[in-house]
């Protein structure tokens, strides 16, 4: 997602978004199936153990699974599945399938792959994914050797993973290419510049890459014809150059030289009646961090003090800012979970319009001030004065700053809020290092579950960067995932209480749910589009 790191997930996002540019036609690229993309940013690796996001790098590389038409998924490396009654034992057996060297693909390929992704000498940012694969966390904390993870070869086709509980979610996260195979032999040839360059690595998806030499603004996806399901994939060619600038994406959209474009908060406003307009939107939610181990020991109490965040969270106008200042045509944040990324096993409800329920996040300006108030005579304060670290490099960071700012200093008399806006490597580094008052971070899904979101505020999780330790809210975390790991509607219960108490405590103060529009030509056909986890599937898509 991303990485969907907490404070760069939104610059990740907009870093794999389709903005196309090329030379071909519309014609030429119906009759030679060749598809031209464009990212922002460049591809920082193709090692997918350290790699920090999968949003189009998915077509590369796979799975057991796939995530297919609304985030469902299907079979692909393995045709067959089965776990045990407990959920603790997965058994995969893998189909025919061969690298983009032609070499078959076995399941000692997965073993290694794991087994070098946890080994915490690769410093995978990703490895605490595995933590439910036994012996994982130990593994993950330098306590115990990798080749005792819970992962086994039967035999050359077969794949046996062992849990310490049942995971809910499993088939989805198996769909992450960092649960896919390595190729061994592959990986100690090229040494330290695997990953580093497109040729020094082997392709298990239905693309590989081209012309990535780690540092240039180019790149492509050709049709990998050892892909197992290689008929099926109608694409011969996805090319990728660096757009950074929207409106030069935009004139090339309006020129018919693209087929694909990203709109700007801006533009947004002057195509959002067009019949071409899409969302393809990521679950992805921005939200206020607050750090509960200030090293400012004033800002510290101010900061753990539960009336002073309750008054923050209720004196800003949710509505105003993600609606009429950022044009998002989205519905009133419920949560820290968005809306799109996981339903109710028993009625199908999306779990963002059932959580939330006591208002929490309401805009009420007279309930704002009695509790600032109330905080402030608790701390024994006339006045407080903190600082929101937010990156630069996003159009919407300076709106939503600068109206937050605007909505506290004028609802909260006695607050002043101090604005650091920098760039977003900078942010990154302060904010794991906690080195913030308050953080204007954003999240996305890495799959379709809650647990995605509500992990992160868990205490000792990796992204737990603020310190937030809330008893109860951990306490049912901890019973989601564990008492009632195999019992779907009682997690989902439990989740459900959960976020409700993340709202009650203001563990984080949700703000608004991030989308993303595009126009896109009638002429490209059934480009897979998932809100969370591998966003783009180009395995069905073509030019017509």
């Amino acid at each position: 997602m991303k990485k969907l790191l907490a404070t760069s997930a939104l610059t990740v996002l907009v870093g794999i978004t389709l903005a196309a540019c090329g030379n071909n036609t519309a014609n030429n690229d119906a009759k030679t199936q060749t598809l031209n993309l464009a990212a922002t940013s460049q591809l920082d690796t193709v090692d997918i153990s350290k790699a920090g996001g999968y949003g189009s790098t998915g077509n590369a590389f796979s799975s057991f699974y796939k995530l297919g038409k609304n985030g469902k998924p299907g079979l692909d490396l393995a045709d067959k599945a089965t776990t045990s009654k407990d959920g603790k034992t997965w058994t995969f057996h893998l189909r025919d399938a061969k690298w983009s060297n032609g070499k078959t693909i076995t399941a000692q390929d997965f073993v290694y792959s794991w087994r070098r992704t946890v080994d915490p000498s690769t410093k995978a940012q990703y490895s605490y994914l595995f933590n439910s694969v036994v012996n994982g966390e130990a593994i993950n904390l330098g306590k115990m050797n990798p080749d005792k993870l819970g992962i086994e070869a039967v035999n050359s086709r077969t794949v046996r993973i062992h849990l310490t509980k049942p995971i809910a979610y499993f088939k989805t996260l198996m769909a992450y290419p960092l649960f896919g195979p390595q190729d061994e032999a592959t990986v100690k040839k090229y040494g330290d510049k695997y990953g580093t360059n497109a040729k020094y690595m082997v392709y298990s998806g239905p693309f590989k890459i081209e012309g990535w030499n780690g540092t240039n603004d180019k790149w492509s996806y050709l049709k990998n014809k050892d892909y197992w399901d290689a008929k099926k994939v109608k694409l011969n060619r996805v090319n990728y150059t660096v757009v950074a600038n929207p409106t030069t994406s935009l004139n090339l959209y309006n020129q018919g030289k693209i087929d694909v474009t990203a709109l700007s908060t801006e533009q947004l406003k002057n195509y959002k009646d067009n019949k071409d307009m899409k969302d393809y939107s990521y679950a992805m939610t921005t939200f206020l961090r607050y750090n509960f181990n200030d090293p400012n020991a004033t800002n510290r109490r101010i900061i753990n003090n539960l009336n002073i965040r309750k008054a923050i969270s209720l004196a800003i106008d949710r509505d105003q800012l993600s609606q009429n200042l950022l044009g998002f045509k989205t519905k009133k944040i419920t949560g820290f979970v968005p809306f799109g990324l996981a339903n109710d096993p028993k009625t199908g409800k999306d779990f963002a319009s059932q959580q939330g329920q006591d208002n929490a996040l309401q805009y009420n300006k007279k309930l704002a001030k009695q509790y600032f108030e109330k905080g402030l005579k608790e701390l024994g304060l006339k006045k407080i004065s903190l600082t929101l670290l937010a990156q630069n490099e996003d159009a919407n960071t300076p709106v939503a700053t600068q109206f937050l700012k605007s909505q506290l200093e004028s609802i909260l008399p006695g607050f002043a809020l101090n604005l650091s806006n920098l760039p977003g490597k900078i942010v990154s580094t302060n904010t794991q290092n906690g080195n913030f008052d308050i953080a204007l971070s954003t999240w996305g899904g890495d799959f379709k579950d809650p647990i995605t979101f509500l992990q992160i505020p868990q205490k000792n999780t990796p992204y737990n960067f603020g310190k937030y330790d809330g008893t109860k809210y951990n306490q049912l975390i901890n019973k989601a995932e564990d008492v009632d790991a195999n019992n779907a509607e009682k997690r989902w219960q439990d989740l459900l209480a959960a976020s409700n108490e993340l709202n009650n405590d203001q563990g984080i103060s949700p703000l608004y749910q991030v989308h993303a529009y595009y126009l896109q030509r009638s002429s490209i056909k059934d480009i897979i589009h998932n809100s969370a986890g591998p966003q783009w599937n180009y395995t069905r898509t073509y030019v017509k």
